[in-house]
């Protein structure tokens, strides 16, 4: 059928066959009046990705289009669309609706609402069209108003892709918990969120450092904004940085393996270790004792507020960050070689798939 009764993806069959993507059609929400129709220009591969086809993170409903941090025109607006007009460059993110009601959403906590769709996987309500939200590896994605944003013109969409989930998903805690001037931060892990982490957290104006299995990447986090590159390999890392840091943002994957604490004793009297890497086996055994030597303490969060992207994009904007972005035109092959690279570590520092007017050119 086409645009706008159908968009077209590349879309995993099954979990067992998580490499294998196919360009198909599928059926979008029902659009309403708050609704933006987006033609896609690119979108970041981000491990959210991986972990949702691999079945790492459970049961996915199938075929699916994954995709979460998505740049495209904006060529369709609904009736009551006052953020948003026809040829504006957007981006969307990993959630795609909320219900704008309920007290985390009238708190600007939306990223916390019981009843939030999440940009794939999700299933939509009959009244919505009852479909399952698809992602922006696809000719176009529709999305609700308030989680569409415009994008500032001097950041290029390659580079804006990856903000969309990455970004925001590092840039909220750090902006919750006062990170600036006069505090001394944590980030551990350089990879898809570890670079943002450091990138936000120097602009902001705080002390960064950088902890990391890997000594390779100690160039990489002081191009970044590191002021010290601490190597958790080595023998007794953590004994020099007792009571150091205010902050901790663990970005990393294999928070399974962490001799939590020894990450734990580094922090200040009432320091917090905050985590958004998201592994897919559980964390460490904790005992409450860990958190006694200094009164520390751990959480996590997800993703983030519409107000924080926007605060995001303009601290981008203003301070003219560049992250590290390597690009692969999207295709069959492509998304392939680009969750390959993710799951097995080799991409330096996020993918963003291009060339969709090439895979798409019907549309």
């Amino acid at each position: 059928m086409g645009y706008p009764d159908t968009f077209e993806g590349f879309m995993v069959q099954s979990q067992d066959d998580w490499t294998n993507f196919k360009k198909q059609e599928f059926k979008p929400k029902k659009f309403q009046e708050r609704d933006i129709d987006i033609e896609v220009e690119c979108c970041g591969v981000c491990g959210s990705d991986v972990h949702t086809i691999t079945g790492g993170w459970g049961e996915a409903p199938m075929p699916l289009c994954v995709g979460h941090e998505v740049i495209g025109k904006a060529v369709k607006v609904g009736d009551n669309v006052t953020t948003v007009k026809v040829g504006d460059r957007v981006g969307v993110g990993a959630q795609i609706w909320s219900c704008l009601q309920c007290k985390p959403c009238k708190t600007d906590n939306e990223n916390y609402c019981p009843k939030k769709i999440d940009t794939y996987g999700a299933p939509y309500p009959e009244e919505m069209g009852g479909v399952i939200a698809q992602g922006g590896y696809a000719s176009h994605i529709r999305a609700h108003e308030y989680f569409t944003f415009k994008i500032p013109d001097n950041i290029p969409s390659v580079e804006a892709a990856p903000m969309m989930c990455a970004g925001l998903t590092t840039f909220s805690p750090l902006f919750r918990a006062g990170v600036g001037p006069g505090k001394t931060v944590a980030i551990v892990g350089v990879g898809g969120l570890g670079q943002y982490a450091i990138l936000w957290a120097s602009a902001m104006g705080a002390e960064v450092y950088v902890l990391s299995h890997s000594p390779d990447k100690e160039a990489a986090a002081k191009q970044l904004g590191a002021k010290e590159f601490i190597c958790t390999k080595d023998k007794d890392w953590d004994k020099p940085y007792a009571f150091t840091f205010d902050f901790m943002l663990n970005t990393a994957d294999a928070t399974n393996e962490f001799d939590l604490p020894a990450y734990l004793g580094t922090l200040s009297v009432n320091g917090k270790m905050h985590h958004v890497g998201l592994p897919d086996k559980p964390l460490p055994e904790i005992k409450a004792q860990m958190f006694a030597g200094n009164g520390c303490s751990m959480g996590g969060s997800h993703i983030g507020s519409r107000p924080e992207m926007l605060q995001m994009l303009k601290l981008a904007s203003d301070k003219k960050l560049k992250p590290m972005i390597e690009t692969i035109p999207i295709s069959e092959a492509g998304c392939k070689e680009a969750v390959l690279g993710v799951h097995d570590n080799k991409v330096r520092y996020r993918y963003t798939l291009t060339d969709f007017d090439k895979a798409f050119p019907n549309r």
